[in-house]
């Protein structure tokens, strides 16, 4: 993409502006100018009064903007306040890592922009508003890996990675990062494997080692959308779509009905208050753990292979009480 001048200046300036703030080769790759031209362009910011900060020598310099600066002009409502304080809160999973304390550094930045009228009322809202956390990952011990992944994805750069997977086996992949997802407290990669083509995901906290290549770049495929890698997913676990049937007992209809549990659900009403519940999903693990959690209010009606597993489960758990 050809940018002008004033496209580039606005662009390295959001640069600046990240935790750390960029080095000077990195804004001389990515807007395609020399050593000369940058010491130009830097030059005119500083005569917009912009506060750069300009420390090291040569290409691998750091600049950044001065934390103190602030947007001037902007005016956050109540509710956007209350959104980003709440959103927050959603991510505490996240503590400890870069991720998180970027969060947290944007969120002040904008505490200037609340208005007097409203800094009161948001002063409280600790105690008014609060996400009850599930059971979460650790990546307290990750925030580097984190922001390796992250700046990988901001960059389209490929990247080496070890992978250990459930059964305790450990490969080595080259990757062309396209989205990171949450689900249940927890990272998920979604990424090309370039040895086979195929698009693959991967839980973060099993990455043992990712580097990005930073001098490298890739094209994400044209008709790559982070929605297919759900597609017969109950959760996150990607599955061939099969048709399945379950129906449960009055005990628990109304919290079947409460909950919205897959997009290709259809919840039916039986004479004896019981309801029947039908998706096409995958038979993955996580299909079976959720029919579980029901115990005995929950008979699965097809695939017949589903509901062997369920009954095998229940068996097996029975067995260790008798």
């Amino acid at each position: 993409m050809n940018l002008n001048k004033a496209q580039k200046l606005v662009r390295m300036v959001e640069l600046m502006t990240r935790r750390g703030g960029v080095r000077a080769w990195e804004l001389m790759d990515r807007f395609d100018v020399d050593a000369r031209t940058l010491r130009r362009y830097l030059s005119d910011l500083k005569e917009m009064n912009l506060p750069i900060n300009d420390d090291g020598a040569g290409e691998d310099r750091t600049i950044a903007l001065d934390a103190e600066y602030r947007r001037s002009g902007v005016q956050l409502t109540l509710p956007e306040v209350l959104s980003l304080h709440f959103g927050r809160k959603l991510f505490t999973f996240l503590d400890g890592t870069g991720f998180a304390q970027d969060l947290d550094d944007a969120i002040e930045r904008l505490e200037p922009a609340i208005p007097r009228a409203h800094a009161e009322l948001a002063q409280d809202l600790d105690r008014k508003f609060m996400a009850v956390p599930e059971h979460a990952k650790d990546y307290t011990e990750m925030g580097d890996l984190v922001d390796e992944i992250i700046t990988a994805l901001l960059y389209d750069n490929p990247s080496r990675a070890s992978y250990t997977k459930p059964t305790g086996a450990s490969k080595d992949y080259f990757l062309e990062p396209l989205t990171l997802a949450t689900y249940r407290q927890g990272l998920y990669l979604f990424a090309r494997d370039r040895h086979d083509g195929q698009v693959k995901s991967f839980a973060v906290e099993r990455f043992s080692r990712f580097s990005r290549l930073r001098m490298e770049k890739f094209r994400p495929p044209a008709a790559y959308r982070p929605e297919d890698q759900l597609r017969g997913a109950f959760g996150i676990l990607k599955g061939e779509p099969q048709s399945v049937s379950a129906c449960f007992d009055s005990t628990v209809a109304h919290y079947v009905r409460e909950r919205h549990w897959h997009p290709s659900q259809v919840i039916e009403e039986l004479p004896d208050g019981r309801v029947r519940v039908r998706f096409e999903v995958g038979l993955t693990h996580e299909l079976v753990s959720w029919l579980l959690g029901f115990g005995g209010d929950v008979q699965v009606e097809e695939p017949a292979s589903l509901a062997r597993r369920v009954r095998d489960a229940h068996k097996q758990a029975l067995e260790r009480y008798t």
